[in-house]
């Protein structure tokens, strides 16, 4: 049976926290909300927990999930021949809506769906969600909906959708917006526009001149 914390209050939010930890400890899948909708997350480390993910959106591996960190610190130890480029846009835009396709680590024991050698991760703007990242670590995290749905604002409409195939489900209220993160790839020499969300390309020139839009 799922379990729900309010928080909007303080005891709650606490309980909330420390039982969505320990969900995700388990390998087992949580919903939290993030600065654009909300998210349903797992282990990034967990195959089987991620797999789960995969099947209660209804979403098969050909679209990987991305992976949320509480940190850019914790970008040293997940990704590799990550440009002076890309450290700009980190420090102008995170914790923000702005997801960077990077080269992951060939060491890390992950598997996120087919990546092809690549993570898309973000920092979120939502004080609930660094909480919960800062605890237990990066996670992967997907739009909290059923494929082919809207992506939720709410917890009503994820829970509504996700049932009892998540554990835990922390709420914080409506979301600030519903427009999703923008996607920069920055793997190449010239960083590219794969997606204009939230942070437009004008925005994204201002701190990368060279950004390519995708073709």
């Amino acid at each position: 049976m799922a379990r729900r914390y309010d928080c909007s209050d303080a005891t709650d939010r606490a309980t909330g926290l420390r039982e969505a930890a320990s969900a995700v400890r388990r390998g087992e899948l949580v919903v939290l909300p993030t600065d654009t909708v909300y998210g349903i997350g797992a282990d990034a480390f967990s195959p089987e927990a991620v797999g789960d993910l995969l099947e209660a959106k209804g979403r098969g591996r050909g679209m990987p999930s991305p992976v949320l960190i509480g940190s850019p610190n914790t970008l040293h130890g997940l990704v590799t021949d990550f440009s002076e480029q890309a450290w700009d846009l980190v420090d102008a835009f995170w914790p923000g809506a702005l997801t960077l396709v990077a080269r992951h680590q060939p060491s890390l024991t992950w598997d996120l769906g087919e990546t092809h050698g690549t993570v898309a991760v973000r920092m979120p703007l939502h004080p609930v969600a660094i909480e919960l990242l800062t605890d237990v670590g990066p996670m992967a995290v997907s739009s909290a909906n059923l494929t082919g749905h809207p992506a939720p604002q709410d917890c009503d409409a994820a829970q509504e959708m996700l049932g009892d195939s998540v554990s835990v489900y922390l709420d914080g209220g409506p979301t600030p917006d519903s427009v999703p993160s923008s996607i920069v790839d920055v793997t190449g020499s010239v960083p590219r526009l794969l997606r204009a969300g939230a942070i437009s390309a004008e925005e994204l020139r201002k701190v990368v001149p060279s950004l390519e839009a995708a073709s």
